[in-house]
C-alpha cells in the first residue's frame, strides 16, 4: 500500500494491496516456490508452532505469495481474514463445512451451480446435516424452511445460469435473528459491483479462476470473513484438510487483481449492449440481464448492485436453435467458464448443469434452449456482428 498506510479506494488497492517486499525491493510480487520454512534454532522452530512468535511454517498453512493474495482481497472486499484455496469449488465447500456438524440444518437457494447444489443436496446429508432448497427470490421461502437447529444460509447472487438476484440484507437479516451465519457466492457480480458483507451477509466466497484471474490461466477460490469466524470455525478445518492454494497461482491471480476494474467495466459495458440486441431479435425468446428494467428481481438489482454483470442468460426456442446458434460462432467460443478475457458461450442444460433432473432443470428456468454468454474483452461491434451472424444460421 501506500507509505502511510492511508486507505485508498479499490482500484488502488487492487494494485498495492498486502504487497510484501523481499531485502530485494522488487516490483512485481514475488513467487515463494517452497514447502517448508527453516529456523535459526530449535527454540526458534518450538516458538513459532506455538504460536509466540510470528512467521511462516508450511506453505500448507500459509506462504508468503498466497498471504499477499488474501490481503489484497481483505483490502478489495472490507474483510478481516480470508484463507485462499485451490478452486472455487474449494473455498465453497470448506466455508460449508466447516460451518456444521450432524444434525445441523442448511437452506440454500435452489438456484446453485451443479457442484454448489451436490453439496448441498447430496454430500452434506451423507454426514448427517439436514438441507433444504428453497426459491431463493422470496424471503418468505426462507422463513417457512427455519427449523430450530437451522445455522446455515447459503445462496448465490446473481446466481448461474439464470442470473436471479437474492435480497442478501433481507435473508442475513433472518439469519441473524436466529443466530444462524449466511455464505454468499459473490463469483458472478465480482466483488466490484457486489459487497456482500456490507450488506449483513458472514461470509463471502468467490472462485478466483472466473474474473479474478480473467484471463483462462489458473484455478484458486478464497473464504472471506471476519477474524473471529475464521478463527473459530475454518482455521483448523483448512489447516487439516489441505485445499491449499499453490503460491504460482496465488502470483497468477495477485496479476489479474491489478487490471480486475478496467476488465469488468469494459465487460460489463459489452454486455449490457449486447443484452438490448439480444432482447430485440425476434429468433430470442427470453433475456435476463441484471442491468435491464425487465429483470425479475430489477427493484433489488438496484438497491444492492453497483453494476449489471458481464453475464447474459438468454434462450433459443429450444436445443438445435441453441447449438447451431453455438456452432455458427465465430469469435465467441464454447466453454463452461466463464469472466474471461474471451468471450464465452454455454448451454447450461448438457454443461455445467446437466446432472439435475428434468424437474430442477424446469423449476430453475434452464431450458433447452437456454445459452449462458460470458462476455470478454472483445471490441462489442465485433462480437454484436458475430452473434447477428450467428442468429441468422440459427
Amino acid at each position: 500500500m501506500s507509505k502511510s498506510k492511508r486507505a485508498v479506494r479499490p482500484q488502488t488497492a487492487l494494485v498495492h494491496g498486502g504487497t510484501l517486499r523481499s531485502g530485494f525491493g522488487e516490483t512485481s510480487e514475488a513467487i515463494y516456490l517452497t514447502q517448508g520454512f527453516v529456523y535459526d534454532t530449535a527454540e526458534a522452530a518450538e516458538a513459532r508452532f506455538k504460536g509466540e512468535s510470528p512467521g511462516f511454517i508450511y506453505s500448507r498453512y500459509a506462504n508468503p505469495t498466497v498471504d499477499m493474495f488474501e490481503r489484497r482481497m481483505c483490502a478489495l472486499e472490507g474483510a478481516e481474514e480470508a484463507r485462499a484455496m485451490s478452486s472455487g469449488m474449494a473455498a465453497v465447500a470448506s466455508a460449508l463445512l466447516c460451518s456444521v456438524k450432524a444434525g445441523d440444518h442448511v437452506i440454500a437457494a435452489r438456484a446453485l451451480f451443479g457442484s454448489c447444489r451436490w453439496i448441498v443436496e447430496t454430500l452434506m446429508p451423507r454426514y448427517g446435516i439436514e438441507s433444504t432448497l428453497v426459491d431463493g427470490t422470496d424471503i418468505g421461502n426462507w422463513e417457512e424452511a427455519v427449523r430450530p437447529n437451522t445455522k446455515l444460509f447459503f445462496l448465490e447472487s446473481p446466481t448461474n445460469p439464470t442470473l436471479e438476484v437474492i435480497d442478501i440484507a433481507a435473508v442475513a437479516g433472518l439469519a441473524n435473528s436466529i443466530g444462524a451465519k449466511l455464505v454468499v457466492d459473490n463469483v458472478f457480480a465480482t466483488p466490484l459491483q457486489q459487497k456482500p458483507l456490507e450488506l449483513g451477509a458472514h461470509v463471502v466466497v468467490y472462485s478466483a479462476t472466473k474474473h479474478i484471474d480473467g484471463q483462462g490461466r489458473c484455478l484458486g477460490g478464497i473464504v472471506l470473513s471476519d477474524k473471529a469466524w475464521i478463527d473459530e470455525n475454518l482455521h483448523d478445518y483448512f489447516r487439516h484438510t489441505g485445499p491449499s492454494l499453490s503460491p504460482f497461482n496465488a502470483w497468477t491471480l495477485l496479476k489479474g487483481l491489478e487490471t480486475l476494474p478496467v476488465r469488468v467495466r469494459q465487460q460489463t459495458e459489452s454486455a449490457a449492449r449486447i443484452a438490448d440486441f439480444l432482447a430485440s431479435q425476434k429468433k430470442v425468446a427470453r433475456v435476463i440481464y441484471p442491468g435491464r428494467a425487465d429483470h425479475p428481481q430489477a427493484d433489488i438489482v438496484k438497491k444492492q448492485m453497483s453494476g449489471g454483470s458481464t453475464l447474459i442468460c438468454f434462450d433459443m426456442k429450444g436445443k438445435g436453435e441453441a447449438f447451431r446458434l453455438q456452432n455458427a460462432l465465430d469469435i465467441v467460443r464454447i466453454s463452461n467458464n466463464l469472466g474471461d478475457a474471451k468471450s464465452l458461450i454455454t448451454h447450461p442444460q448438457t454443461t455445467t448443469h446437466k446432472n439435475l433432473s428434468d424437474a430442477a432443470h424446469a423449476e430453475l428456468g434452464i431450458g433447452a434452449g437456454t445459452l449462458r454468454l460470458s462476455v470478454g474483452l472483445e471490441d462489442t461491434d465485433d462480437l454484436l456482428e458475430d452473434l447477428d451472424r450467428a442468429l441468422a444460421a440459427a
